[in-house]
């Protein structure tokens, strides 16, 4: 029987899911499509400005939903109150207790949600996480990009803290550089590390905005094990994203955005063929009770970091005084701090500024 899918936030990124809904055809039928904003370029299925009359006139099975992440547990408590199944693109909520709100309505529905992580769903992941063991002694997640002003214009919401009084999401550690954090801390749990209690972090920003685009953040399990981010949207040389984990036999590496992987013992990274997309699998969730690759209870240790990263009383990052947006020296910055775990602050670094930290709050 053919699915009928709805996607709620049908400009920007979601432009890319429109595209794969039309991949899976014929077994999937867009019915509608809802933004706030002229949808780019024209659909064939329906248009709405309003989500709930999305809802109510097309009466999907399945939404999408991709808008701005502040937006998303109201969206997501509509979509369930009308019996679809969600696939809730990243970061899935902003707040712990909105992540518990969302996985009880999920449940008392009776319906299923998957999170947009979408390199949770990689052959090459598999492969990683079945390498790791409790004899990990250090995780690290290194990511260098390049974001220019455009980036922070494109909508009303980048780069703030928060819009009209609301809070918003976004900084280069919970939104465009989310995969890497989420990556990392999905290779703790599966290293039977618990989960994640401390978080140090240090922000920093080359342009007038009030989040970061650069951040070093150290992660502390339960186990003691230690997690080292270290990611930038002002970066020179291009780093895809890459997690490591060490131990007593060597270093692995995945390189999650290209599905590349090198285990202990591999001279070179090799492409791992095969992805499973998040929305097929969620429709094999329904259809036959496959497990879901990445159920919204699977990302609470993101929501926890989420939410001590994004605290109304977080100091505003520090700014880097760097012509071209481009910090200088940072690659090798990154790469220093993944090796020695350290942060910026305690390797002398001359901008650097003091860590926050978070005690995170995991029952």
């Amino acid at each position: 029987m053919k699915a009928r899918v709805g996607l709620i936030g049908a400009n920007g990124h979601g432009r890319w899911h429109r595209r794969r809904i039309a991949d899976l055809s014929p077994s999937v039928e867009l019915v509608g499509l809802a933004d706030l904003q002229p949808i780019d370029p024209p659909p064939d299925a329906p248009a709405f400005t309003d989500h709930r009359a999305l809802l109510a006139e097309t009466r999907p099975d399945v939404v999408v939903i991709c808008t701005p992440p502040h937006t998303h547990l109201p969206i997501a408590l509509d979509a369930l109150d009308a019996g679809c199944d969600l696939l809730l693109e990243k970061p899935p909520v902003t707040s712990v207790a909105a992540h518990h709100t969302l996985v009880d309505a999920v449940s008392r529905a009776g319906r299923a949600c998957q999170v947009g992580f979408q390199a949770l769903g990689s052959q090459a992941w598999s492969r990683f996480r079945s390498a790791l063991d409790p004899s990990v002694t250090a995780l690290t997640a290194v990511a260098s990009w390049k974001r220019d002003d455009a980036y922070y214009a494109r909508a009303p919401w980048a780069g703030r803290r928060t819009v009209n009084g609301r809070p918003v999401v976004d900084g280069a550690l919970v939104n465009p550089l989310a995969h890497a954090v989420m990556q990392a801390l999905a290779a703790g749990a599966a290293a039977g590390s618990g989960r994640p209690r401390l978080l140090e972090v240090e922000r920093y920003r080359v342009r007038p905005i009030e989040v970061e685009d650069t951040a070093f953040a150290r992660i502390t399990f339960d186990s003691g094990l230690p997690l080292l981010v270290a990611v930038t949207l002002a970066g020179e040389d291009f780093i895809a994203g890459e997690i490591d984990a060490r131990g007593p036999n060597g270093r692995a590496r995945l390189e999650y955005p290209t599905d590349r992987l090198a285990l202990p013992g591999d001279p070179e990274l090799v492409e791992v063929p095969g992805r499973t997309d998040l929305l097929t699998n969620l429709l094999d969730h329904r259809s036959s009770g496959a497990g879901l690759l990445v159920p919204l209870e699977s990302t609470i240790d993101f929501t926890t970091v989420l939410e001590a990263l994004t605290q109304p009383d977080a100091p505003i990052p520090q700014l880097v005084d760097a012509s071209g947006r481009t910090i200088p020296g940072i690659n090798a910055l990154l790469r220093q701090s993944a090796e020695t775990l350290m942060l910026p602050s305690e390797m002398g670094v001359g901008w650097a500024t003091k860590p926050e930290h978070h005690r995170l709050p995991v029952p």
